[in-house]
């Protein structure tokens, strides 16, 4: 039995891990080519014949790169079990792997490297060890993508091939986002090796925002003792922060992974963590709290004391410290200028330096901590409303409202960083910027001329954590990620979007081994609803857009997985219920579950008049969509909430025919972080000729306005039974934001998915 387990286990691995000559050995090829590097390499050559890693394989490095073969040796052994040693001696003639560093000072930054396959050996060179280990990352995706420490009993069979590589781009990264949501000093570092593999090479680090300060100041130790925490609902804080310890043990091991880390530090705005703790540097005086939701904040920094910036200058004459890199990220985004309008001092400012406006006001705030920056060796970048006001010659201006802002700066002779959110803000939904649109993202703007284009560093995705804490960022990020790093590695040229997808199928193994809870490629499915007015009955079909996936669901409200019902055929609901739907990805359930709710009632199909506009941002299904049985979920931009911004809601019904009639429901929808409020009061009326209407209820609103979340609200009037046609709904909408709300003063949104009548 023990010998018939041991060559079953032999012949699965082999049909994993495709075709061998030899017995003990196993081939690497998934798909259709053997090279299934991501990024795909410039030039590859393939030859003939295997390269064979095993126990007896040596390692052979320089003593400048002895760290590198030693980093070598620790990744096969944690990839495949396999054991390597290294021969310090140096005098090995086959079965080798040798890393030649032909090094040079002036060519420290370079990230070329060759990887030359040979039958009797393999060799890394590059000039730099950065191209070392970016050569290490390729024979590690050479590997078999299998998680079993049964493979070190084999010879891993690595195809011959010659890949002359380099990268297009030299700033490939991730912005993460730390201060909406805390994430762990392991997280961080998990998250250095991903994108070291992908040949990633910057970590942009969001430390400070309004939600939470995070980086230890001991200058100003109430940043983390107070700034870095916040307030449930429940009253318990949340929150945390790094302290400068685990800042430097983060660093190095980012340094050992060739991964620069750029901090960043918002201001003038995005600081009410830092004003709650020393509210003393904003306009008002404070007091403040660490906002405990998201949005922009009129309180900022005051630009008018001089104070304000000796406070700053200490926080980042202890931060430059504590990062080497050149850069220093220091925000400058989304800055109301109310605060400033108002301030004296700000407007004092503005007179004593001839200043035409609070424009120019931020920009002189951001070349003053430049101008700090820059005696301390720093290189500021900022979000690309530095460029308002005017931009200095040395700041680097990273473009997130689109392309605008990467071409003014060029054109100003300014470096710049392309990451505009339709391509990049990977917080986006995946209905909204699926896997192909990142891939199809080119960071060159189009009209730019081909002398300018060398100031474009590159790009880097960005992971805003407002809706998304540490354990849904992977699901966020991959596997759209992957097509960014190809984006930033590959010549445009040689892009293929079939070819990654091929590729991507074997990184999939990859992302298993590292435990990567990776999300869809696009959106899963899309659901075919009919409903049949004589049987008063829906039937639901699923359309998938992503191919390769199954689907289970329930029809009793539960979550479902892989026990549930599998659909195989259209679904019949006859009934008022809710049915929940997950996509299951090479047996793993992958992406969001997906809420489908049904509501069968009498009202279905009615006729119906609005008396004001729905919005065209938010028009559901149109006119009929608050008649046509469905719900709306959490989310808002789901398709079945219809907005009304500012105006009342107010319609009226006629019933396919006179109908008895106990019970109505309208359902809204309250998000206060995106203006949506529920409606103050709900009125009801009936008629008998659709002319002359009856008050039949007044429901009035008992849930607070500043409840936070997402709350949604039947308001329901019930009364004995009764012979109805016409009915009219009316609701009121609060119509500006309340002055305690971040948009004070601001339009109000109202939301509605059904009327129900029962």
């Amino acid at each position: 039995m023990k010998l018939f387990r041991s060559i079953l286990f032999c012949f699965c691995i082999m049909l994993l891990l495709g075709t061998f000559t030899k017995p003990q050995s196993i081939g690497v090829m998934k798909s259709n080519s053997p090279i299934n590097i991501i990024p795909a390499p410039n030039n590859v050559v393939i030859s003939e014949g295997y390269f064979s890693l095993g126990n007896k394989t040596k390692i052979i490095s320089q003593s400048i790169s002895s760290d590198l073969g030693q980093y070598l040796i620790e990744k096969v052994k944690e990839l495949t079990g396999i054991v390597l040693t290294s021969d310090k001696k140096q005098n090995t003639k086959k079965n080798f792997i040798k890393l030649v560093l032909n090094s040079s000072v002036n060519e420290a930054e370079t990230e070329d490297y060759q990887l030359q396959i040979y039958k009797d050996s393999l060799l890394i060179k590059s000039v730099s060890r950065k191209g070392i280990f970016y050569g290490i990352q390729s024979l590690l995706q050479l590997l078999p993508a299998v998680e079993n420490k049964r493979l070190k009993k084999l010879k891993i069979k690595i195809q011959c091939c010659e890949i002359t590589d380099k990268p297009r781009f030299k700033w490939r990264g991730l912005n993460l986002d730390c201060s909406r949501h805390f994430l762990s000093k392991d997280f961080i570092k998990r998250y250095i090796d991903l994108l070291a593999f992908y040949k990633m090479n910057t970590l942009h680090w969001h430390l400070s925002e309004d939600q939470g300060w995070r980086i230890e100041i001991k200058k100003y130790p109430l940043l983390h003792e107070i700034g870095a925490w916040r307030k449930n609902e429940n009253g318990d804080l949340y929150g945390g922060f790094y302290s400068q310890d685990d800042i430097k043990e983060i660093v190095r091991y980012a340094q050992s992974r060739f991964i620069n880390i750029v901090p960043e530090i918002e201001m003038p705005g995005h600081c009410l963590a830092s004003l709650s703790a020393y509210p003393e540097n904003s306009c008002t005086g404070g007091p403040f709290e660490v906002s405990t939701q998201w949005g922009v904040f009129k309180d900022v920094y005051c630009a008018g004391r001089d104070s304000t910036f000796l406070f700053l200058e200490n926080i980042l004459d202890e931060a430059v410290n504590l990062f080497p890199g050149k850069y220093f990220h220091i925000g400058g985004d989304e800055v109301p200028k109310d605060r400033w309008k108002e301030c004296p001092k700000c407007q004092k400012r503005i007179s004593d330096e001839s200043l035409k406006d609070e424009n120019e006001l931020q920009s002189y705030f951001i070349k003053r901590i430049e101008k700090f920056l820059m005696s301390k060796g720093k290189r500021i970048v900022g979000w690309d409303e530095i460029i308002e006001g005017g931009l200095s010659n040395n700041a680097v201006v990273q473009s997130w409202r689109g392309f605008e802002g990467a071409i003014y700066a060029a054109k100003n002779g300014n470096f710049t960083i392309v990451s505009p959110a339709s391509f990049t803000y990977f917080d986006k939904s995946i209905e909204s910027l699926d896997l192909k649109k990142v891939y199809s993202f080119e960071p060159v703007p189009n009209e730019l001329e081909k002398s300018l284009q060398k100031f474009i560093l590159g790009s880097e995705a960005n992971m805003w954590t407002e809706y998304a804490p540490q354990d849904k960022i992977d699901s966020k990020l991959f596997p759209r990620i992957i097509a960014l790093a190809e984006v930033l590695w590959t010549e445009a040229n040689l892009r293929d979007y079939s070819d990654f997808y091929q590729r991507l199928q074997v990184h999939y193994d990859w992302l298993k081994q590292f435990n990567v809870d990776y999300g869809l490629e696009q959106k899963a499915f899309t659901p075919s609803i009919i409903f049949d007015k004589e049987k008063k009955e829906f039937l639901l079909q699923f359309i998938y857009d992503q191919q390769d996936l199954k689907l289970y669901y329930t029809l009793n409200g539960t979550e479902p997985g892989l026990e549930s019902y599998r659909y195989l055929a259209p679904i019949l609901i006859d009934t008022t219920r809710t049915i929940k739907v997950v996509a299951v990805h090479k047996e793993k359930i992958t992406g969001n579950l997906r809420s489908i709710s049904f509501a069968i009632h009498n009202g279905i199909g009615s006729k119906i008049q609005i008396e004001n506009p729905y919005s065209d941002k938010y028009i559901a299904g149109g006119l009929h969509s608050i008649t046509n049985g469905l719900r709306g979920s959490e989310d808002f931009r789901d398709g079945q909430w219809q907005g009304y911004e500012e105006v009342d809601f107010e319609a009226q019904l006629e019933l396919p025919e006179i109908t008895e009639v106990s019970k109505i429901k309208i359902g809204f929808l309250q998000n206060i972080t995106s203006w949506i409020f529920l409606p103050a009061q709900v009125e009801v009326y009936f008629s008998d000729n659709g002319e002359e209407y009856i008050l039949l209820d007044e429901i009035n609103n008992d849930i607070s306005p500043n409840t936070s979340g997402v709350v949604i609200k039947d308001f329901s009037s019930t009364f004995e039974k009764r012979f109805v046609r016409f009915i009219k709904v009316r609701a009121k909408n609060i119509g500006r934001c309340p002055e305690w709300h971040q948009g004070a003063g601001g339009k109000a949104w109202l939301f509605i998915d059904e009327i129900i009548i029962e």
